[in-house]
């Protein structure tokens, strides 16, 4: 990333995170805005990346029909961490390097590094424009897609007028400001504290762990060994007491005839890579 991409990326996330906290501001706060960030983070955080940039795009774990894919890739988008191509060529990058050289949040430089420092610090492992490319193709070829690469700052103002025309500044502090910056650090524990704190299910390569709260924080992406043993799976909470809401999701939505081709791992498969004896 180049240097003054990596500055306005750290100036921007200071900025976002210093708007939040007007949340504390007494005539900034009413009850409808804690309905106003739960329905908007849902659509963008849960739908857009943990469903769709994530699950979909990514890895190919299921397939949605176009028009819900490319409404769901929208809403990944209004949450403010990098347009459907560079976001998937990211993460792409990371499963093959995870948690070695390579890895653009690799775990071995430590929590801060994982979390956030990664984003906006000088970083060898961030793709470059031609890994970009290389790594996310299926992307890169696609109009829309390739639209929504210019697209991110326009829709963010765009919502914010709208939700300051329907509530005033309050909806804009909660909608925009707080909403971010529970997706922005939701998205992050996965990178930081999904590769340092919880339980190992499957023998994986890296660091990779399953971690109960960050599971609740980001609809169900907390079961990260599991998800790096099979990167595949369109579940990610593989046990019973592994809530997984994406999950859910994804099964109202094959039920729905709106998303096929759902992808995931047979028993063999799983007491292969399982410590232990069974599972």
């Amino acid at each position: 990333m180049h240097k003054i991409a990596r500055y306005l990326t750290g100036v921007g996330l200071g900025l976002i995170h210093v708007g939040a906290l007007a949340a504390f501001v007494p005539a900034l706060f009413r009850f409808s805005d804690l309905a106003v960030v739960a329905i908007v983070s849902y659509c963008t955080g849960a739908l857009g990346v943990t469903l769709c940039y994530h699950r979909v795009l990514t890895h190919r774990s299921l397939r949605l029909r176009k028009p819900i894919e490319y409404c769901f890739a929208l809403f990944g988008t209004l949450a403010l961490q990098g347009d459907p191509i560079r976001w998937v060529a990211v993460h792409r990058k990371h499963h093959a390097h995870a948690d070695h050289e390579g890895d653009p949040h690799n775990i071995e430089l430590g929590f801060k590094w994982a979390h956030v420092d990664w984003l906006y610090r000088h970083n060898i492992a961030y793709p470059s424009e031609e890994e970009i490319a290389r790594y996310a193709p299926d992307l890169s070829a696609d109009p829309f897609y390739r639209f929504l690469a210019y697209a991110a700052l326009p829709l963010q103002l765009a919502l914010a007028v709208a939700l300051f025309l329907a509530g005033g500044w309050a909806w804009v502090v909660w909608g925009v400001f707080v909403r971010l910056v529970f997706s922005y650090h939701s998205t992050w524990l996965v990178n930081s504290a999904a590769h340092m704190l919880g339980y190992r299910t499957y023998r994986t390569t890296d660091r990779s762990t399953n971690c109960w709260w960050v599971a609740l924080l980001s609809f169900g992406e907390g079961w990260h060994n599991n998800h790096h043993a099979f990167p595949f799976s369109a579940r990610h909470g593989l046990s019973w007491f592994e809530i997984d809401m994406t999950w859910w999701h994804v099964k109202l939505l094959a039920f729905l005839r709106l998303a096929d081709r759902v992808r995931l791992p047979s028993e063999v498969m799983r007491r292969k890579l399982a410590y232990g004896k069974g599972l």
